[in-house]
C-alpha cells in the first residue's frame, strides 16, 4: 500500500537515480543499492558511476554503509545518530569525525530535500494514486526528466 522513494541527486538537485522500495523497508539498507544505479554519460568514455561525495541524513550511518563507502572510495559526510554516539561512548573505537567542515558541508544536503520537492509539484507523485509501482515508478521518472531537461535548457531573457 505504501512505498517509500530512495533517490540520489547532484548539486544541483536534479535526480540522478532512484529506487522503490515497500514503505516499511529501511533506509539505510538502500544506500548500496541506490548509488549502484548511477550512470551519468559524459563527452566520451564510460558513463560516471560514483560520486566524490554522498551527503545523507541520519537514516543512513553504518558500518556496513561507511565500508562500502570506503571500498569504493566515496567520501562520506553522514552525521551519527545519538544512540551510536551513547554506544561509542561505552566502547573504544576510532569517533567519526563530524567537525566544522562537516557541518558546513551537511548544510549542503537540502539540496535532496528540494529535488523531491520539485518531483512532488506532480500531483501524481505527492498523492501516490498509481495502484501499481510500475506506474509509479514511470511518473517519477518523467517528473525528473522533464526537471532535468528544464533546469539545463538555455531560456532567453526577456527584457
Amino acid at each position: 500500500m505504501t512505498t517509500k522513494n530512495h533517490l540520489v541527486c547532484d548539486g544541483k538537485g536534479r535526480a540522478l537515480a532512484f529506487i522503490l522500495t515497500p514503505g516499511q523497508a529501511a533506509d539505510t539498507s538502500m544506500l548500496a543499492a541506490t548509488l549502484s544505479e548511477i550512470r551519468v554519460p559524459g563527452a566520451r568514455g564510460r558513463p560516471r558511476t560514483r560520486p566524490d561525495r554522498v551527503l545523507a541524513d541520519k537514516g543512513y550511518p553504518s558500518k556496513a554503509n561507511r565500508a562500502w563507502l570506503r571500498k569504493h572510495g566515496i567520501a562520506a559526510t553522514i552525521p551519527e545518530r545519538d544512540d551510536q554516539i551513547a554506544h561509542r561512548r561505552k566502547r573504544r573505537g576510532r569517533p567519526i569525525d563530524f567537525g566544522d567542515q562537516q557541518r558546513t558541508r551537511y548544510r549542503g544536503r537540502n539540496v535532496v530535500e528540494r529535488c523531491f520537492n520539485k518531483l512532488k509539484q506532480w500531483r501524481g507523485i505527492a498523492m501516490r494514486s498509481d495502484k501499481t509501482a510500475r506506474n509509479y515508478h514511470a511518473g517519477l521518472c518523467l517528473a525528473a526528466t522533464l526537471h532535468w531537461i528544464a533546469s539545463t535548457a538555455k531560456i532567453p531573457r526577456v527584457e
